[in-house]
């Protein structure tokens, strides 16, 4: 195989990898070009494609839907077949194990980090579960988590409140790799907090039982350096008191895909305003917002109401690596705001 070859084959292998892991539409796979690839090569490609998705030994630990599985290995069989004539008997086994394997519950999204390291998280099936979307993961938190990871600083010994983490990927992905000294995950539902919890120890971390430890605490630190302190805060922004608030003392505030509706805005920009007011230190606070521009008029009225308010902001320029796979035409933005 030619080096240019090799290349290609080596990226169409990690595209397979990362968009299986993460179970993304079948759709948003590189079919095309596989198919070109199998025109001029044998099926040691497409055994390779197989152990980096379905017999990928994250997959094995930590599975994605059954019926997913069986929807992509059925697509791979049939892109064999329109350029092999041979069958391929170890596509065929790999469906045959799929079709009798019961459902997992919960099914699992793996997302790679660039460090060889990764983040599992027990997701939903559906967009909306439990009267929630706050059991999958949207793109705005995956966007939020490249930028975290090309600015680590920005993080780094500071305590995190994240609003609205929902699954936890934003949060996880900062705690592997940006060194934070806390991290406050937060949200209001009571399955999105069970399913919260779950994902950070399934990723290897500890749980405060106290959120507001670190506040309280301020160099206090667990048995490994290297680890952040972990705590999980129900905020149920309609009805969060200052005194609540004024508990977490964090440096940094993060949010991803909560711009969804008027009066979630609404109680957004309170909530902001009181961690302002509830400063001890009256030094300014950064809050990072993410969010798929779906709905012009949705931005406009968030900096509206930020201006109205006598909250600053600033839209931070685009980062350049994509590392997560999430839909190619989606617009996405972060504001940075200063509290």
């Amino acid at each position: 195989m030619a080096p240019e070859e090799s290349v290609d084959a080596s990226r169409l292998l990690q595209s397979f990898e990362r968009r299986f892991l993460a179970a993304r539409a079948l759709r948003s796979f590189p079919w095309q070009s596989l198919e070109e690839k199998l025109r001029h090569s044998g099926s040691e490609l497409l055994l390779d494609i197989l152990r980096k998705t379905v017999k990928h030994p994250l997959c094995m630990k930590h599975p994605p839907s059954v019926r997913y599985a069986r929807c992509f290995l059925s697509e791979l069989i049939r892109k064999h077949e329109a350029v092999h004539e041979e069958p391929l008997d170890e596509l065929y086994e790999a469906l045959a194990e799929v079709l009798t394997a019961e459902e997992p519950t919960p099914c699992h999204r793996t997302y790679l980090l660039p460090s060889g390291d990764s983040v599992t998280l027990a997701e939903s099936t559906a967009i909306v579960s439990h009267g929630t979307t706050g059991l999958v993961t949207w793109s705005a938190a995956l966007y939020l988590a490249e930028w975290a990871l090309e600015n680590p600083s920005a993080f780094n010994h500071r305590t995190v409140l994240e609003l609205g983490s929902g699954a936890g990927l934003t949060g996880l992905v900062i705690c592997k790799m940006c060194r934070p000294r806390a991290y406050i995950f937060s949200d209001c539902h009571s399955h999105v907090l069970e399913q919260l919890r779950g994902n950070i120890l399934l990723n290897g971390f500890s749980l405060e039982p106290d959120a507001t430890a670190p506040a309280q605490h301020p160099g206090h630190h667990t048995h490994n350096s290297e680890s952040p302190v972990v705590a999980v805060e129900q905020l149920d922004w309609d009805v969060v008191t200052a005194l609540q608030l004024t508990a977490l003392q964090p440096d940094i505030v993060l949010a991803a895909d909560v711009l969804y509706c008027p009066e979630i805005i609404l109680s957004l920009v309170r909530v902001l305003q009181s961690l302002s007011a509830c400063r001890k230190d009256k030094l300014t606070l950064d809050a990072y917002i993410a969010f798929t521009i779906r709905n012009p008029e949705t931005c406009q009225l968030f900096t509206t109401e930020l201006g109205q308010a006598g909250i600053s902001w600033e839209a931070v320029p685009h980062h350049s690596q994509k590392l997560f796979p999430y839909e190619e035409h989606s617009e996405m933005a972060i504001l940075k705001l200063m509290l």
